[in-house]
């Protein structure tokens, strides 16, 4: 079997809403609450910052779960160990209803992380075992433009049902969807990888699978790449909502229509690269999304400097959020093209990665003193400059 030769799977509809659900856990997870911190932080009697570090928590659980969900899912199938993650965040998000403390709340977050990693890792997984370098990454495009619904409404859905019904409804839609998704998994989803292709699970090898991945320095420069660039759109998620509302004065309603701005960005961009990553390549495309995370902080830039305000912020917040489907889906075509039964353990190390560092530059960004302005157009220009000089120096020839 060739390289690029993956098992014949017929994908239908039904399996390609399914996967767009599955890759809707993560935004909808960390989208919804965003315009309930400020009242969250009211009801629970604690600090702005300590509302913000949930999300931070959330994403060091997503991060440290990938670790261990990549290797279980090639030890053990990935449709199992799918379901059984899904199930624990289920019950994760209904103990969150429950909490009357920030801490109670941190650690429910980040039980929720820690489970939920298995969606993100799995699916890139499973996509891989189907799909070659190119289909591979048009078929996440479709995935994506599917899930973009998720990021588009969860900030307005999270803003009503905190005004209507309280901040603890947010979760309790989370552990109903939970259901909801096990159910689509169990009747759509095959097993994708057979079991003669399944990984021993020993530590040792584990240890070793990532030495592999992180050794070479084409696939290390790609994950530096993706990790970056989703991390500088991940300050604009932890500070983001306090930005708008807080110092601009969005109404916390209306949050999610400015944020939805960036999902329709980010929905055209993801359409552009499904329709044309065959015939022009992964690489171009790639490049594309890079320049335009530059562009984007180019704007930022001036924004602050010229003292724009929200009408100059929110467009740049849209090209450099919205960019982030060129590159993501791209770097993970090219990364997981190398490797064929250790793709659940690069998918979760480049996962890992991601929210990893993610994690840190988001504690940082929340427990910085500066005005929050600045600490967002600072963090997203200097991951862009990131982004991009690992993909020149490292990853261009991947």
């Amino acid at each position: 079997m060739t390289a690029n030769s993956k098992p014949i799977f017929h994908l239908t509809l039904a399996m390609m809403l399914t996967l767009g659900a599955i890759s809707g856990l993560t935004p909808l997870s960390m989208d919804m609450y965003l315009p309930a911190m400020p009242i969250m932080a009211t009801d629970l009697a604690t600090s702005i910052n300590s509302i913000q570090f949930t999300l931070t928590i959330y994403m060091a659980g997503f991060a440290i779960g990938q670790i261990v969900h990549g290797p279980l899912s090639d030890s053990y199938g990935r449709k199992s160990v799918l379901m059984i993650g899904i199930a624990l965040f289920g019950i994760s998000s209904l103990t969150s209803v429950f909490v009357d403390s920030v801490f109670a709340l941190t650690l429910s977050r980040l039980c929720q992380g820690l489970s939920g990693a298995t969606g993100a890792v799995v699916l890139m997984a499973l996509i891989r075992d189907m799909f070659n370098r190119e289909a591979f990454s048009r078929v996440m495009s479709l995935v994506s433009l599917i899930m973009t619904i998720a990021p588009l409404v969860a900030p307005l859905i999270g803003g009503y049902l905190t005004v209507w019904f309280g901040w603890r409804s947010i979760f309790i839609l989370l552990a109903s969807l939970s259901v909801v998704m096990i159910l689509l998994i169990a009747k759509q989803l095959p097993e994708t990888l057979p079991v003669e292709k399944r990984q021993p699970l020993k530590f040792r090898s584990i240890f070793l699978n990532y030495i592999q991945v992180l050794r070479n320095k084409k696939s290390l420069g790609l994950i530096a790449c993706d990790s970056l660039a989703f991390t500088g759109m991940f300050s604009f998620l932890t500070v983001g909502s306090f930005v708008y509302i807080d110092i601009f004065g969005v109404k916390v309603e209306h949050f999610g229509y400015l944020f939805g701005l960036n999902v329709i960005t980010m929905t055209l961009l993801t359409m552009i690269n499904a329709k044309w990553v065959v015939s022009i390549g992964v690489h171009s495309l790639l490049r594309a999304g890079l320049a335009l995370i530059v562009l984007a902080s180019i704007g930022l830039i001036n924004v602050w400097y010229f003292d724009l305000g929200i009408v100059g912020l929110v467009p740049c917040i849209m090209v450099y959020v919205g960019s982030i489907g060129l590159i993501n889906s791209n770097c993970m075509a090219l990364l997981l093209n190398n490797y064929s039964s250790l793709a659940g353990t690069a998918s979760a190390l480049a996962g890992t990665m991601r929210f990893g560092m993610s994690a840190v530059l988001g504690s940082i960004v929340a427990g910085s003193p500066h005005n929050p302005t600045f600490t967002l157009v600072l963090s997203m220009v200097l991951c862009a400059l990131g982004a991009t000089c690992a993909y020149i120096y490292t990853a261009r020839n991947a």
